[in-house]
């Protein structure tokens, strides 16, 4: 077989900028200094709530935006995808690696969750709070070290799915460009995703979207997790704690990853000036320290290796 037949099977289109994208993230993350993808979505999503989120039809402006957005990503990536392949398949092999390589973020999650638990560790509570204030949505200000350390946790788990599994399942349903609509979605419902009184109309149907289409990966995480730490009784807790959750989804990685740390996540926080009331997930309200911080890193790139594994064999069974 030709080398250029190799590139040109369906298994190599798929898995070679997978797996070079992934061994990227797993060496390098989410490169700062350089442009970023997920950052222009940030701008576009601003630049149109600024101008949209406004009037009588808050509601009808968000659903547009939420729908023409994501749409408009898939039909850029597709081109990029289409004309990358025509110039040289080996044009392509680059760009969809690189993409790859923005949609995927677990070598920063990890990081960043790593850093402020050094940063409370090492420089204090104030400053642990300020850090942690990076990555979160909550205040912080009040927050006591186990709670900051409850909070990375959390996100930790949390982020697996949004962060990881679901850009995965998306890349292998639709390569590049999907994965990348989904980052859209995504990064939609980071920003304006809220109950509050700005994005209460704006927002949902972002919110709901990204509901929909975090549904399956959710699941999925929650799956890997119990998988990557097994213990006993793991599933019935899932099952217990994950509909518990005021969101459909985040339940299901979170209990996954309380209990397997057999730790308590949930419980009351504010965000941006309103107490939530969150469940509980998990009885055992014990101290956390940097070791479970460690086990969790090792669970999350376990969790992505299976993934990433998985859709290499299902890909290699339909090729």
């Amino acid at each position: 077989m030709s080398s250029l037949s190799i590139l040109n099977s369906q298994f190599s289109i798929v898995i070679i900028p997978l797996i070079i994208g992934y061994l990227l993230d797993r060496i390098f993350g989410d490169p700062r200094k350089l442009p970023h993808p997920i950052v222009a979505f940030g701008n576009i999503i601003g630049w149109c709530e600024h101008r949209l989120n406004k009037g009588n039809h808050k509601k009808r402006n968000g659903c547009i935006v939420a729908v023409l957005l994501p749409l408009g990503t898939l039909a850029l990536g597709g081109l990029i995808a289409w004309g990358s392949w025509q110039l040289h398949p080996i044009a392509y092999y680059i760009i969809a690696s690189v993409f790859v390589f923005y949609g995927l973020a677990n070598h920063s999650l990890i990081q960043e969750g790593g850093e402020v638990i050094q940063t409370l560790e090492n420089q204090g509570l104030e400053a642990g709070r300020k850090r942690l204030s990076w990555i979160v949505g909550r205040d912080t200000s009040q927050l006591s070290p186990k709670k900051i350390y409850t909070a990375v946790l959390e996100t930790m788990a949390e982020n697996l799915s949004d962060g990881v599994v679901a850009p995965l399942f998306f890349y292998a349903l639709g390569g590049f460009p999907a994965m990348m609509a989904y980052k859209m979605v995504n990064t939609l419902d980071s920003m304006i995703g809220y109950k509050d009184a700005r994005y209460k109309d704006f927002g949902c149907c972002s919110a709901h979207l990204d509901d929909i289409l975090n549904y399956i990966p959710a699941r999925l995480t929650a799956l890997f997790i119990a998988l990557s730490g097994y213990r006993k009784g793991i599933f019935a807790f899932i099952r217990k704690y994950a509909r518990q959750h005021a969101s459909p989804n985040s339940g299901y990685p979170e209990s996954a990853m309380a209990g397997i740390l057999d730790c308590r996540f949930g419980g009351p926080n504010i965000y941006h000036g309103v107490l939530v009331e969150k469940p509980y997930i998990g009885t055992n309200d014990r101290e956390l320290s940097i070791e479970d911080y460690k086990r969790t890193a090792r669970i999350n790139l376990t969790v992505c290796r299976i993934t990433v594994v998985m859709i290499c064999f299902i890909y290699y069974l339909l090729g």
